[in-house]
């Protein structure tokens, strides 16, 4: 489904010109008066603007006998270009302001893009008794290998994935899991991905970042109480609505719900951080050191993760923030313009040793 064409956005347009000119993506700076990873997280998601998409949604049958729900991109795209997949993150969705600015840089590229939205975060939610948890990696491979040989294989388009936060946790835990035989994906980028969730989790149980909490355990909750409904008995509704931590929930819910003993084992178990060296995919992982999700002590170094990753650990950003030093207000499109350099690094890089090979 495509639309006619149409003058590009100002969005489209300032990061047209962060690609073509002399910008060096990575060399990120937060303007001088947003102080701090709070703000920086904050600011550019409540107080910016951001583009409006047209998706086409597609629904899918899961392995187990459940659903999902993925929005299509419906701009017009060129013959052959790559396939760019997102995964979002904690009770996000294709509305989240980070898939907006993604989708946007893509129809400014005209290559497609298709955001599958994990169990019950589409608007609906999904009929099995389980939802979806940060080290999902078994997610993640059959939706990227059906996209790959549904779409990718007959059309010819590379495929590249990338995750925000909790969906970048998950998308480096298939990585990582399975090594050489994800090489069917070109390749990946991660933002803010809470790569240790035991130190995440507990970033997030104190201090300014309850806010956060609050926040997401009320969508949490009421998504909590519908799964009761439909499946009485497989939790203590009264427990888990007086739970006050995500820790808290995810040993009341999210771990039993997915085969992990307790909140401790899930952490440990669905953490992407020790599984790094094992990824075999070019990946980019883009996390600020001020992230209030992850404190930057708890970041790996370059001989904690495989020769495939690129590491990108700027001081400033905050959580999947980012907002870039320019003018007097700053602007949003830093993230989407530091993912797409880097695919376009990697699909140079592979364009030229195909050349060379004949």
């Amino acid at each position: 489904m495509t639309h006619p064409s149409r003058h590009a956005t100002p969005l489209e347009l300032n990061l047209n010109a962060l690609l073509a000119g002399p910008f060096e993506p990575h060399a990120f700076r937060s303007p001088w008066w947003l102080v701090g990873g709070n703000a920086q997280t904050i600011v550019p998601a409540r107080l910016w603007r951001f583009p409006r998409i047209a998706y086409r949604r597609e629904r899918w049958d899961t392995p187990d006998h459940d659903f999902i729900d993925l929005d299509w991109t419906t701009h017009e795209t060129d013959a052959h270009a790559p396939l760019v997949v997102m995964f979002h993150g904690l009770e996000g969705d294709s509305r989240s302001h980070y898939a907006r600015l993604l989708m946007d840089a893509l129809r400014g590229r005209r290559w497609p893009g298709v955001i599958p939205h994990f169990r019950g975060c589409s608007g609906e939610m999904n009929l099995a008794p389980r939802m979806y948890h940060c080290g999902d990696g078994a997610e993640i491979a059959w939706i990227l290998e059906r996209l790959y040989r549904t779409v990718c294989q007959p059309q010819r388009r590379k495929l590249l994935v990338v995750g925000i936060s909790l969906g970048g946790n998950a998308l480096l835990r298939y990585l990582g899991e399975h090594g050489t035989d994800a090489r069917y994906v070109t390749a990946a980028a991660t933002v803010s991905a809470p790569l240790d969730m035991r130190a995440g989790g507990a970033a997030l149980s104190k201090g300014f970042n309850i806010v956060y909490t609050r926040m997401f355990l009320r969508t949490l909750k009421a998504k909590a109480n519908a799964k009761l409904d439909q499946h009485p008995g497989l939790y203590d509704r009264d427990a888990m609505m007086a739970t006050r931590t995500l820790g808290q929930f995810d040993n009341l819910v999210t771990a039993p719900l997915h085969g992990f003993r307790d909140v401790l084992d899930y952490w440990t178990r669905a953490s992407s951080k020790p599984v790094l060296r094992d990824v075999r995919v070019p990946a980019l992982v883009l996390n600020a050191r001020n992230d209030p999700f992850l404190p930057g002590q708890h970041l790996p170094g370059a001989a904690e993760v495989s020769p495939d990753i690129t590491l990108d650990q700027p001081l400033h950003g905050g959580h999947v923030g980012f907002l870039l030093r320019h003018g007097k207000t700053g602007r949003v499109d830093w993230m989407p313009a530091r993912v797409l350099r880097f695919f376009d690094e990697v699909l140079g890089r592979q364009a030229s040793a195909e050349d060379a090979h004949g």
